[in-house]
């Protein structure tokens, strides 16, 4: 079996900013990815366990390395001063090309 090395953009910010990185990844022309809520504790406190306003979501992408550079300085300009987010960039392989 071969795999194709590509990128996994993985985000963990509030859920208010959730709609904003959607639309930061559409612009992209990048319409694939996993959202989930998810509760941890931070720099910020712990986090989901309170109203719904106050939960975390993670926002998974797998994209091609040519796309991630502008979405990644995108998310980072425009909403790193007004929300919590954590933001890494993994290395993985995938068998189906097509599908990124």
């Amino acid at each position: 079996m071969k795999l194709y090395n590509v990128k996994l953009l993985t985000i963990t910010c509030e859920i208010l900013a959730q709609k904003n990185i959607i639309e930061i990844l559409n612009n992209h022309e990048i319409t694939g990815y996993t959202t989930y809520e998810v509760d941890g504790n931070g720099a910020r406190g712990i986090r989901g366990q309170g109203l719904k306003t106050e939960k975390n979501v993670k926002v998974e992408v797998i994209m091609r390395e040519e796309k991630l550079q502008d979405v990644v300085e995108e998310i980072s300009r425009t909403l790193f001063a007004n929300f919590a987010i954590v933001l890494y960039v993994s290395d993985v392989g995938i068998v189906r090309t097509e599908k990124f």
